[in-house]
């Protein structure tokens, strides 16, 4: 008897190693495992996008100085009181880009702008995303009178001019990064909560979503376990297409005069090239750095934004 209850429990656990699943692997440890898999994937795929990975390169061409920049222009690049050249130099050896209308080096201040640049479009684009997932997922899971309010206010920030919302909020509140943020992020959610909305709406008609319910899943839980993680790539898409607008729309506003004076940034150089008249000088270094700049890295997120998209939903087409 002993000998036969043994070989039994041999040919068990024989069994069990043959399947392939040992009873210590735990359930995160599994979650963790698939989405590093798929991870893998999304990056196989993205990499053969030839748009995508060069405006993956262009990104860390801008990131990189930016994110070195204090070790590469030195904390008073931008000291108006100490500046290294003559007012509006034309570009040399010594000043690549020329000098700005208080003697500082342009290239110098280019790089220090980007940081406040990128800065300023990542943080706008994540609120503005923010919202309009918040508001998208809700109305699109609570539906009846939340719903209809929700789209309503929707529709009137979709008609009423994104820039002019950005300059009113931006002219009430003080000059700050903050409010240059504030201001962008709160005028640019209704696209993101409109795309989402009709996400969750095509999610909350799938079987398991009434299967979650009837275990007694509340709203709380089918929204954040079940609808959120199938709206995230639309989601994550959406971000990168964001971010070039949000930096547009920083430069724009900083070129307007409505940004923070203290910080250098891309619009803040282009403001003070038109202030110090450099068109009519012909200092074109003053005006070409900066908004180059702001052109190419809009385009980069741009195309990083839309290679995301062919990814995530290959039947979009776009081209490699």
């Amino acid at each position: 008897m002993t000998t036969e209850n043994t070989g039994v429990r041999k040919t068990a656990g024989d069994d069990t190693a043959a399947a392939g699943k040992p009873p210590s692997v735990r359930p995160r440890a599994l979650a963790w495992q698939r989405r590093r898999a798929s991870a893998a994937r999304f990056w196989r795929t993205y990499r053969t996008h030839r748009a995508g990975v060069f405006g993956l390169a262009v990104l860390a061409l801008f990131a990189l100085p930016a994110l070195a920049a204090p070790l590469l222009t030195g904390s008073d690049a931008a000291d108006v009181t100490d500046a290294p050249g003559a007012p509006l130099e034309s570009p040399s050896a010594e000043f690549p880009f020329g000098t700005d209308r208080f003697g500082r080096n342009l290239l110098a201040l280019v790089i220090r702008g980007a940081r406040v640049s990128l800065l300023v479009g990542l943080l706008a684009a994540v609120l503005s995303v923010a919202i309009g997932t918040l508001i998208g997922v809700t109305a699109g899971h609570f539906r009846g009178w939340y719903a209809t309010v929700m789209m309503r206010i929707t529709d009137w920030f979709l008609v009423m001019p994104t820039l002019v919302l950005a300059i009113a909020l931006a002219t009430v509140m003080s000059r700050s990064l903050l409010t240059v943020v504030v201001a962008i992020g709160v005028t640019t959610w209704p696209t993101t909560a409109r795309l989402v909305r009709a996400q969750t709406l095509a999610v909350e008609t799938r079987p398991y979503i009434e299967r979650a319910r009837a275990l007694g899943g509340g709203h709380w839980h089918v929204m954040t376990r079940h609808v959120l993680p199938n709206v995230m790539p639309l989601v994550l898409a959406q971000t990168t297409l964001i971010i070039s607008s949000a930096i547009l729309a920083e430069a724009t506003l900083a070129f307007l005069g409505l940004g923070d004076p203290t910080v250098v940034s891309w619009g803040g150089l282009l403001q003070d090239a038109r202030e110090a008249g450099a068109v009519s000088a012909g200092h074109w270094g003053y005006l070409v750095p900066p908004g180059i700049a702001i052109a190419v890295v809009a385009l980069a997120f741009t195309l990083c934004g839309r290679t995301v998209e062919s990814v995530l939903n290959p039947r979009l087409g776009v081209s490699r």
